[in-house]
């Protein structure tokens, strides 16, 4: 399956790191890059909220005039907006330009084991629309036709006059979906149409051509805590996200680490500790939500809705503390071989939950990481992520995103 690579900018203050050499974001003022050009502003647009043309000047040491030719054509194409002039104590005022929300539109697809999602956002990251179908398993025939069926009810969400802006659909699904069908329940003939099917293609076919990208699914939600996240962003951080199975991300200086295959970071294999037999397992199989669900199965207890809604679970008080104590010492396990290897910043958890099981999540992980032998590794900060549930789908989203209108240093594929 073809694979889109894409590039999140680190959200870090550029403007207090002093200047461009100390970050990588040069501009160039030579003739036929004005594109690269175009995609630093709005990437520097997007991290600081709005600049001032000196503040990018300063920032990328492109000219004065290089910066105000770009920004009056990225206002003229609809996608920055003029704010209200600030008046200094000398000088002409300056004047900040931030994003315009309807100056691009994306959809990303989410494709789960028990659910499928597509979502309609606009270019500061806002959701304006989300179609969502639940099945036993996912099948390239049912994801193909549930994308032909809700992306014009989406596209009808906008006037006639925007539709146009939609820019490209963002695919974050599971890789090799066909070795999983033990733990899904799946039939193997129904999961290997994946290996023979291009779903890539098949989607541009659907979507009238329009750009699609293929990623992990859990590196596309890390991808959303960057590009879409929330206060402070660490340089280097691993990230995990609970779905059906738990994946992971990883960011090392402020970019998305892909890996050679696009599969980084893929933590459900980690061995960890996982019962009293003191025999490792994989970290999947201990901190899943597919775990819960088998606990929950066992006893009686109905465990569908966990795939239906994020924001409210009927569980047992006692599964329910039984399985996040399961999970805080695997994430814990796996959180110290990861620190002990790379020097890490912080570990964050986010994930298709009820935010105050996340937060259970964090602190217990947290507590088990701490009890720890933590000779030697400086312990990484456990926090939670700020994204939550749909942090899949935002981060399909975010892709096209990144693909037409960031900055993107380790792109090595490209859309069809």
């Amino acid at each position: 399956m073809p694979m889109g690579a894409d590039i999140f900018l680190d959200k870090g203050t550029l403007l207090e790191k002093g200047g461009a050499e100390d970050v990588g974001f040069r501009g160039t003022n030579q003739s036929g890059m004005r594109d690269h050009n175009e995609r630093l502003v709005l990437s520097l647009v997007r991290q600081h909220g709005s600049l001032a043309k000196s503040d990018i000047a300063r920032i990328t040491g492109l000219s004065a005039q290089t910066v105000s030719v770009i920004m009056r054509g990225l206002e003229a194409d609809g996608l920055l907006l003029r704010g209200t002039p600030v008046r200094g104590r000398i000088g002409q005022p300056s004047v900040p330009m931030s994003l315009a929300a309807n100056g691009a539109f994306f959809l990303g697809l989410k494709i789960g084991r028990r659910s499928v999602d597509l979502t309609l956002i606009d270019f500061l990251g806002n959701v304006l629309g989300l179609q969502r179908q639940v099945y036993r398993f996912p099948t390239p025939d049912a994801v193909v036709a549930f994308v032909t069926r809700t992306l014009p009810i989406l596209s009808e969400l906008l006037p006639p006059n925007l539709r146009p802006r939609i820019s490209g659909l963002g695919v974050a699904m599971p890789f090799q979906l066909w070795n999983w069908v033990q733990f899904i329940g799946a039939p193997q003939q129904e999961m290997d149409a994946w290996k023979e099917r291009d779903i890539q293609a098949e989607l541009v076919a659907c979507t009238n051509g329009l750009p699609v990208y293929v990623q992990n699914d859990a590196t596309s939600a890390c991808g959303a805590e960057l590009v879409f996240g929330t206060g402070d962003r660490p340089k280097d951080f691993l990230y995990f996200y609970f779905g059906y199975f738990i994946g992971g991300g990883l960011v090392l200086d402020g970019q998305l680490y892909l890996g050679r295959t696009g599969n980084a970071a893929g933590v459900g294999p980690m061995p960890v500790p996982g019962g009293s037999d003191g025999k490792m397992r994989r970290l999947l199989n201990v901190a899943s939500m597919s775990a819960l669900a088998d606990a929950m199965t066992a006893v009686g207890e109905p465990s569908d809705f966990l795939w239906e809604s994020p924001d409210a679970w009927n569980v047992s008080p006692q599964i329910l503390s039984d399985w996040i104590d399961g999970v805080a010492e695997g994430l814990a396990s796996a959180a110290l071989s990861a620190a002990a290897l790379i020097e890490l910043e912080a570990v964050i958890i986010d994930g298709w939950m009820p935010v105050e099981v996340r937060a259970e999540i964090v602190k217990r992980t947290h507590d088990a990481l701490h009890r720890m032998d933590l000779a030697g590794v400086s312990p990484p900060v456990i926090r939670q992520g700020s994204v939550g549930a749909e942090a899949r789908s935002l981060g399909a989203a975010a892709i096209p995103l990144s693909q037409r209108y960031m900055i993107d240093k380790n792109a090595a594929g490209r859309a069809i």
